[in-house]
């Protein structure tokens, strides 16, 4: 399976998928799920900020097609952080229990085993890769970046084209990471990234490789101990920040020029990152929480992750049936971007995940918060 994970999701960037065969049209849910999630009255979500993935518009999409009310935790939780906040919340009911996550790949896997989460088969099921979700409907994957250099221009005058030259002393107190590497999947993959590099392309070295580039990265004063986000970008308190690229794309577009920021595909240590939905075993809404994956997996909320540069995994489905305006492909990065990107499996994902998480402090020593 993960042979066939990263070879059917590398395959989502290529032309040659455009041309699969034309799918079912997408059926609109129940009446009946419409009706009982209506009564629950709400959908309670975590880590989901607004510039994250178009998420912003998705919500509220969300709620004006079905009238529900969102409560919205801790939108800069990281993928660990979700699950504790479903461990934490068992037999809950109320605010502070999430209905659904959406967690790295890694994660999904884990949170089935721990029994945290129930499944669920979206209508558009048969139009998701099989080897990118659980067989049974426990987690599914929802979409995909690769990890780049967000640079504020304006400061960095000198765009780094690749992960060694941020060891250069020119990039002192410039760089910083978008979540807490013992927590968040985005910056653990940030870390096994640079080790991948580092590394040459030998996966089974790159978490080792990565805590000592980051560590030599902090001994030199490079790397900024705080979460970078698109304002510290813009204020320059963190002018280059490491990130999924539909992130940094959005911040270039909120920003306008002002500053400039320049995002940058890595020459090398290009990994691509799969995100997975899942609704909670003990969700407090479970026909809203449904009727969320339902409308997230529609072709309205596959296109509105698209419209936050992240590329769904209907893609292809999409593309082929031609749904997707030609001026939102215009706006995406070129396909050549994506060439070098690698899809770790999860045996990578999780052997990266164990190490970096528990010599982060030991090897690099940095405080992210």
């Amino acid at each position: 399976m993960n042979v066939q994970l990263r070879k059917s999701l590398a395959a989502t960037v290529s032309s040659a998928m455009l041309l699969a065969a034309v799918t079912p049209a997408f059926a609109e849910p129940s009446a009946e799920l419409v009706a009982a999630a209506k009564k629950e009255g709400q959908l309670t979500t975590i880590a989901l900020p607004h510039d994250w993935c178009g998420y912003g518009a998705l919500i509220d999409g969300f709620k004006a097609k079905y009238g529900l009310t969102v409560n919205e935790l801790n939108p800069d939780a990281g993928s660990g952080d979700e699950l504790e906040a479903i461990k934490a919340n068992k037999g809950n009911t109320g605010p502070q229990a999430p209905d659904v996550i959406d967690v790295g790949l890694s994660f999904g896997p884990t949170a089935k085993d721990a029994g945290l989460l129930q499944a669920y088969k979206v209508s558009t099921w048969d139009t998701i890769p099989d080897s990118a979700k659980d067989k049974d409907g426990f987690w599914y994957g929802d979409y995909y970046g690769v990890l780049a250099f967000e640079v504020n221009t304006d400061i960095v005058k000198t765009v780094p084209k690749d992960w060694a030259d941020l060891l250069s002393d020119e990039y002192a107190n410039t760089l910083a990471l978008a979540g807490d590497p013992r927590t968040s999947n985005q910056a653990i993959q940030a870390v096994y990234a640079a080790g991948l590099s580092a590394a040459k392309g030998d996966a089974a070295k790159a978490g080792a490789e990565g805590l000592k580039f980051f560590g030599e990265l902090n001994k030199k004063g490079n790397f900024v101990p705080v979460i970078g986000k698109a304002a510290s970008v813009a204020q320059g308190a963190t002018p280059i920040v490491v990130r999924w690229d539909y992130n940094a794309l959005a911040d270039r577009d909120t920003l306008k020029g002002n500053p400039k920021v320049e995002v940058v595909v890595p020459a090398s240590g290009v990994v691509a990152g799969v995100y997975v939905q899942a609704i909670s075993a003990y969700a407090p809404h479970p026909n809203a929480a449904k009727l969320w994956m339902e409308y997230l997996y529609s072709d309205e909320g596959q296109i509105g992750w698209l419209k936050g540069y992240c590329h769904p995994i209907r893609f292809n489905d999409l593309a082929a049936n031609k749904k997707i305006p030609q001026d939102l492909l215009d706006k995406l990065p070129p396909a050549e971007a994506y060439t070098k990107a690698v899809f770790p499996t999860l045996d990578e994902q999780n052997a990266a995940k164990a190490e970096i998480t528990k010599n982060w402090d030991s090897v690099v020593g940095a405080n992210v918060k």
